[in-house]
């Protein structure tokens, strides 16, 4: 089992910055890879950023740029660093785990994230 707890969504304006935390207890020495996904209303839940456990990481092409993210594996957490935020960045944040082996995948419970025009 692994547990993944999120903080640092909020409201923010156009152009401003919010940084997001993941951490992660747990069986956490079978995780391979950490990430971000997104979900606005009515849409998929799609890839932000991903991060795996040899310093990879790719980023969805709409956040290029502006989102990092990165990892402390002494504390065991997963950050992601948002600048120039829009409003079409808004929506529930979701931690992300990944295993090689069954069940594959453990989520965190979300955070929203909300960009004001």
């Amino acid at each position: 089992q692994v547990q993944l707890v999120e903080s640092g969504g909020g409201l923010v304006q156009a152009g401003g910055s919010l940084r997001l935390s993941c951490a992660a207890s747990g069986n956490i020495f079978s995780i391979f890879a950490m990430g971000w996904y997104r979900q606005a209303p009515g849409k998929q839940r799609e890839l932000v950023a991903r991060i795996t456990t040899a310093g990879t990481t790719n980023y969805a092409d709409s956040v290029k740029g502006r989102f990092t993210i990165s990892g402390d594996n002494a504390k065991n957490t997963v950050y992601l660093q948002m600048n120039n935020l829009k409003p079409e960045d808004t929506a529930v944040y979701y931690c992300n785990a990944a295993l090689p082996s069954r069940p594959y995948n453990y989520w965190g419970q979300g955070t929203q994230v909300t960009v004001s025009s």
